[in-house]
Parts: C-alpha cells; sequence; structure tokens
C-alpha cells in the first residue's frame, strides 16, 4: 500500500507521534498489534488505522481510512480496538464499548471488507453495546462472538448467523466468565476457533449454585436497588466450569470429560494443539496442584501429560504473560511447548514434550524470570526478562531452546534499571523502554538480537534525560529479625540532619504488587497535593516477603497462611530499623497510607504495631479476610474450614480494640472487588470498643474511586489535609 502524498511530507512526524501514543498505551495495555510476519505494527490515528513499519524507508502506510470507517450516514467509528483477517483484506472493528467490571470489553463490532468496499455491522440483530471478543475464523469466512452469555457464528458472506449455543443466562456464562475469573486469573476470553475453522472450543461456567453479592446504588434513582453479582467468598466452593467443543456450522456441544470434581478445580487456560485436540491446564481449589491434559474433541477423552505440585500455590501463565493467561508457547513445529515453574525454588523455563515425557530446564541458576517475552523458533531462541544482579531492576535475556546454551544478556549492560519490550513475531523488532530512579521513561524501536537502534538519532542513550536532581534514594534495611528488605526513601527540601521529620511509609505488602522498583515514578505520591518534600516529609516504601518480587520462591511464599502477619511484621520492622539507624527521622510522627491490600496492610501496622505508628490512612481495604474471593484469599491463605484461625489472626477487624492512634479509612459503597461490607464490619467494630476515627464514604464509587465529577481533587484534598494535620510536616 502507498501513502497519499499528505503520508509521504508528514509520514516521520505521524511515525513519532504515534510511537508516542502506542508508548503511552504500553503502560497501560501492555501490548502492541503486531502485523503478523513481524515487520510492523498497526495504531489508530486520525480516525483511520494505519501499519507503522520502523525499519522501512517509508515506516508509514494506511491500511483503513476515516471514510472506509465511516457507517453510511453516520460518522466515522471510534476505534477501540482491531483485528486484521490473515489476507489483510477484511478489518473487524470494535466500537461504541462499555465496561464490564475491570474493562471494556462489551460493545459493537463492525467488518469493513476492503475488497468489496463494503463496512457493515456484525451482530446487527442483538442488542447495542452487547458483543464481546469477536473473532475472524482463521479461513477468514466467518465471524463467532458472544452476546448476552451465548456464541454465534455469522457468515461473512451471506451474513447468516448461527447460534451455537442458547441456554446462556446472567448465571450461565458462555464463551467468557464470571467476576471471580476475571479479576483473579485474568480469564476474559473464553471461545477459541480451531485452526481450520470448523470447530470452536470454549469455556461454560455455571455459577447459579453460586450466592449473590447484593450491591446495593442508592444515587441513581429515588428508590435503591441492588446489583448481584455471582461472588464466591473464600471458603466456598467454585463455580462449576467445563469446556465443551462445537461445530462453527452449529449442533450439539461434546463436553471434554476431564477428571476431578468441577466445583473442587479451576480450569484457567486452555488452547487448541491440533485440528482434534486441545491442551487444558487445571488447577486444583487450593491451587497448590496442577494438571495438564490433552484432550481429544471426537470423544471428549483427557489424557493427564503433566502434574506439579507445591507446599503454597502454583501460579498460571497470566504471572509470565502480562496479565493474559491465553496461548500455548508451542515450539518445535508442536512437538514441545514452554512452561514456567517455581518448583526448583526459583523461577525458571523448562521445555516439555507434547507427550509430557521429557521434560529440560532452560534456565539455570539462583535467579528469577520476570516474564517470556518471545519465541524465536527460526533461530531457536526463548527471550525473557530477569534481573539475576538486583531485584528491583530488569533486564532482557535469551537462551536457546534446546537447553544447551547459557543465558545471554540482550539489553545493553551500561543502561542500569528496569527495562520494557514489546517483541514482534519471531523477535524481529522491538519497542524497547527504559527508566530508572533518576530516568524518566524513554524508548526507542531495536532490532533483535543486536539490540541495535533502527534510527541511532533516536537511541535511548541519545534522547534519555536523566533527573540529576531526582531526589531518591535507594538502599536495603535488615531487620531485628534477620530479613533484608529493599527500600527507597525520599528527603525533605533543605533537610537539616539536626532536626527531626515525620516519615510517611507507603506500603502494599501483598503477593499482587511490588512497591519499590528502580523506576523514575518511585517516590511519588499521587495522592497528596504538592510536593512531600517541599512540605517537609520524609516518604519511604519495603518490598517484604511475600511481594512479587525477584528474590525466590521462599521469599515470595513465605506469606503462604501468613498475610496480615509476616508481611505486617516485616514492614513494622523495617520502620524501626529505620528509626533507629537514621536519627533525624521523628519517632512521634509516623504514618501509613495504602490502597486494597495496601490499605489492610495499613490497618494491621496502626492496629498491630501501635507504638511505632501513630497515623494511618486505608483506602479501600479488606478488613475481614473471609470476605474476599475464593480464588486470591484460598491460594495465598488455604481453606478456612481448615486454618480459620489464620484469617482470623491476619484480618484487621480483629486486631481494631487495639487502636491509639489517628485513622482515616476510605471506601467506595459501589467497590464490587472488596465489598463495602469491609468498611461497615471494621467500623462496627471499632465503635464497639469507643476507638475514634475518621470515615469517608464514596456513594457508589468502585474499588478505584475515580467516577463522578470531582471525585479524584476530593480524594486528593482529603488525604493531603488529613496527613497535615494528624502527621504535621517539617523538621523540629
Amino acid at each position: 500500500m502507498l501513502c497519499t502524498p499528505l503520508f509521504r511530507k508528514t509520514g516521520i512526524l505521524l511515525f513519532l507521534l504515534t510511537v508516542s501514543i502506542i508508548v503511552q498505551a504500553q503502560f497501560k495495555k501492555n501490548e502492541i498489534t503486531w502485523a503478523k510476519n513481524g515487520t510492523g505494527f498497526y495504531e489508530v490515528a486520525e480516525n483511520g488505522i494505519f501499519l507503522i513499519t520502523p525499519a522501512a524507508a517509508q515506516p508509514v502506510s494506511m491500511i483503513a481510512t476515516a471514510t472506509q470507517l465511516t457507517p453510511q450516514g453516520g460518522k466515522p467509528l471510534e476505534v477501540a480496538d482491531f483485528e486484521v483477517s490473515n489476507d489483510n483484506n477484511l478489518i473487524l472493528v470494535f466500537t461504541n464499548t462499555a465496561k464490564v467490571w475491570r474493562y471494556n470489553t462489551r460493545g459493537d463490532y463492525w467488518l469493513l471488507n476492503k475488497s468489496a468496499g463494503t463496512l457493515r455491522q456484525v451482530g446487527k440483530d442483538k442488542p447495542a453495546q452487547s458483543l464481546m471478543y469477536a473473532k475472524i475464523s482463521p479461513d477468514g469466512k466467518k465471524i463467532a462472538y458472544v452476546s448476552n452469555n451465548n456464541i454465534y457464528v455469522e457468515d461473512i458472506t451471506t451474513n447468516k448467523t448461527i447460534a451455537l449455543t442458547s441456554d446462556g443466562s446472567r448465571q450461565l456464562i458462555n464463551g467468557t466468565f464470571d467476576w471471580v475469573y476475571e479479576e483473579e486469573f485474568g480469564c476474559r476470553d473464553g471461545f477459541r476457533w480451531s485452526a481450520d475453522s470448523k470447530s470452536i472450543a470454549y469455556w461454560q461456567v455455571d455459577a447459579r449454585q453460586t450466592r449473590d453479592y447484593l450491591m446495593l446504588n442508592t444515587t441513581d434513582s429515588i428508590y435503591s436497588f441492588t446489583i448481584p453479582v455471582e461472588y464466591p467468598k473464600v471458603g466456598q466452593p467454585p463455580s462449576f466450569v467445563r469446556i465443551g467443543i462445537v461445530s462453527a456450522e452449529g449442533g450439539n456441544t461434546r463436553w471434554l470429560d476431564i477428571p476431578g470434581d468441577a466445583r473442587q478445580n479451576y480450569l484457567p487456560r486452555m488452547e487448541w494443539h491440533t485440528s482434534n485436540t486441545v491442551m487444558v491446564q487445571q488447577l486444583n481449589r487450593k491451587q497448590n496442584e496442577t494438571r495438564v491434559y490433552t484432550c481429544n474433541i471426537l470423544t471428549g477423552s483427557a489424557l493427564e501429560i503433566y502434574r506439579e505440585t507445591d507446599k503454597a500455590w502454583i501460579e498460571i501463565k497470566s504471572l509470565w504473560n502480562d496479565g493474559d493467561p491465553r496461548g500455548w508457547d508451542w515450539i518445535e513445529n508442536g512437538n514441545a511447548f514452554l512452561w514456567v515453574s517455581e518448583k526448583g525454588g526459583w523461577r525458571h523455563i523448562y521445555r516439555i514434550s507434547a507427550d509430557g515425557k521429557k521434560e529440560t530446564l532452560l534456565t539455570t541458576g539462583n535467579y528469577d524470570i520476570e516474564t517470556i517475552k518471545a519465541v524465536d523458533n527460526k533461530n531457536n531462541y526463548v527471550y525473557f526478562t530477569a534481573s539475576p544482579e538486583n531485584p528491583i531492576q530488569l533486564y532482557l535475556y535469551r537462551t536457546k531452546m534446546d537447553g544447551k546454551g547459557k543465558p545471554e544478556l540482550v539489553t545493553p549492560s551500561a543502561l542500569k534499571g528496569t527495562h520494557g519490550y514489546e517483541i514482534s513475531p519471531e523477535a524481529r523488532l522491538a519497542l524497547h523502554t527504559f527508566t530508572n530512579r533518576s530516568t524518566p521513561f524513554a524508548y526507542e524501536f531495536i532490532q533483535l538480537p543486536e539490540h541495535r537502534p533502527l534510527r541511532e538519532e533516536e537511541s535511548i542513550v541519545k534522547t534519555m534525560k536523566p533527573d540529576s536532581n531526582k531526589n531518591i534514594e535507594f538502599f536495603q534495611v535488615t531487620t531485628e529479625d534477620g530479613v533484608t528488605m529493599d527500600g527507597w526513601i525520599t528527603r525533605p527540601a533543605n533537610f537539616d540532619p539536626s532536626k527531626k521529620y515525620p516519615v510517611l511509609l507507603y506500603v502494599y505488602g501483598e503477593p499482587g504488587s511490588a512497591t519499590v522498583e528502580d523506576t523514575y515514578s518511585a517516590g511519588h505520591n499521587r495522592l497528596f497535593e504538592g510536593s512531600m518534600a517541599e512540605q517537609g516529609y520524609f516518604y519511604v516504601s519495603f518490598n517484604n516477603r511475600g511481594t512479587p518480587t525477584l528474590k525466590g520462591a521462599a521469599w515470595r511464599k513465605a506469606v503462604y497462611r501468613n498475610i496480615g502477619r509476616i508481611n505486617i511484621r516485616d514492614q513494622a520492622m523495617g520502620i524501626k530499623k529505620l528509626l533507629q539507624e537514621r536519627p533525624y527521622l521523628d519517632t512521634s510522627r509516623v504514618a501509613s497510607w495504602g490502597w486494597s491490600g495496601g490499605g489492610s496492610s495499613t490497618l494491621n501496622l496502626l492496629f498491630q504495631y501501635p507504638e511505632i505508628f501513630q497515623t494511618g490512612i486505608a483506602i479501600a481495604a479488606v478488613a475481614n479476610q473471609l470476605t474476599y474471593d475464593n480464588i486470591y484469599q484460598e491460594r495465598y491463605m488455604g481453606l478456612p474450614q481448615e486454618n480459620l484461625e489464620d484469617f482470623v489472626n491476619g484480618s484487621p477487624v480483629t486486631h481494631a480494640k487495639k487502636l491509639k492512634g489517628n485513622l482515616l479509612y476510605i471506601h467506595g459503597t459501589g467497590d464490587d472487588n472488596v465489598h463495602y461490607q469491609n468498611a461497615e464490619m471494621l467500623l462496627n467494630e471499632l465503635i464497639r470498643h469507643n476507638k475514634q476515627f475518621q470515615f469517608m464514604a464514596y456513594p457508589n464509587r468502585s474499588h478505584s474511586i475515580r467516577e463522578g465529577e470531582g471525585t479524584s481533587e476530593h480524594l486528593r484534598n482529603l488525604f493531603t489535609d488529613y496527613l497535615l494535620k494528624h502527621c504535621p510536616p517539617g523538621g523540629r
């Protein structure tokens, strides 16, 4: 395709603009839409779709104009996402989107047929904004999609639609997932085309035996109403989930005969292998045993080929695939696949034969890989990120997939910090991003494996702008328990070591996130109005045991059945040691804040260690571990039927009676994740013991507390004013 004269003149400018857009998107979505041949990527701009080929002399070409994407008599489609068919003739556009829990995964789809010059709506007879996960079949003849929890196939030539399922309802879900699978496994798209386009494999979630949590909406009408969410609380069995195979022409579904009680197991991963087989990963309810099955779609039989167990828990692919569990890393033309495991004490990559009989360790050493980034089948390499020398940094490595080579550092060794990569198919090109404690995010396109910038003048080395005035110190602290934690700390402006200053701890503390990473954003508090340094605060954070930093499985899994205890003690002892080592920190002005799991940690720090912490700001916290969902809480804590005392002893509500300091507790009443009941349970306990505190409920706001005009500004002001009042700033 040739560019128009306009794009011939402004192609480089548009290219740079598009790169800027895609880099911003990368940190929001962690993805780039690469062309299938790996030489470029697609991007939306000016209501059109462009192909960016960074290595080409003419890097920008248009594959769909705004005119082509304008329905007759209407306005150009606002493209939220799109798919390009294998022959590049069909473009399936996702638009008019609506949120389903966290993400805008519901909307309308339009199909552009470039050769025919037509644009038509897919599923036009279905309700507006009801289509989900529409996909073009590999042969380019059909489109499959989900609407109102049923799966449909539409013929592209005749527009004829066939319903593959008809029993879908709010709690009987075909082709997508319920709340808890989406939240904790990252499962959203729930069906897969076979390579020959003849069949579709799909999940069915039967949540009819799962109790609803009734969220109460009191703001959107004069009479309040409830919003039911099928939400299995910890201690409740999982919803019944099964996988079926159905012909793309319609007919009966053949259900796979996977061993085990479906209400005591999970099926978080399924992909096609051959035209007659699919691979399925099963996790038991405790998530400490996983099995992989090869399933015959003609008979429904399931053959176990691999099994792994752990004393704590086993992670699934979403951990090392940027949060997305989809895909099966086939190599050797489908005769083997890549597998990531912590069974040796460190997170490493293994090659496993398709029949499960041969296993080869590909990465060796006392370090963790962070994630698989790409597979180069042609040259027999797997690319992955890791940081063997410093767990708070990240670099790109590669190693041979035959197990005979040693890991090779691909990232330039001189660039110390945190590197990110979005790598094209077969590892030809990559968008490389870089940051560290003193360098804002910089980016470049590179060629692999040389790691050579495609344009030398745009290389990170030449374009990055280090901030020599960045006020942050990275350090390690060893507590009285012998635990060494990584941390960062920022100092007040005009710091005088002869004075004493307040210190604010930023904490998360649970397996979902680490707060200490070597990035430019470290040390920034988005909820504080103005500059904490100018006001006169020290600001500090630690990676305690149980956080997902790259320090080995024993470090991460020390928190098993100990959330609310080990992680809390590590944080408290970290602050205690810091107060001892740095006499300019004021022991009478110590505060903590956190959100979600960090809110829970803040509550526990304030309640369990009142001799250290005088002030806490907790947002959207799990106050009672028995209120949270079963997948997350049982993964890290076990089953309350077996070890109830661990849940009780780790819950802030148990220790609320010990409150001595200043507490600001904040929660959205429309939080579908950490339910508002946590706030009222905690409030009742504080009231029972006559503990005074400040409470802010944000009406009908979700877990992010950002909906509604003025909400974010109000929250920032509330946070800032409370901290200034109860943990006064400045040296004394």
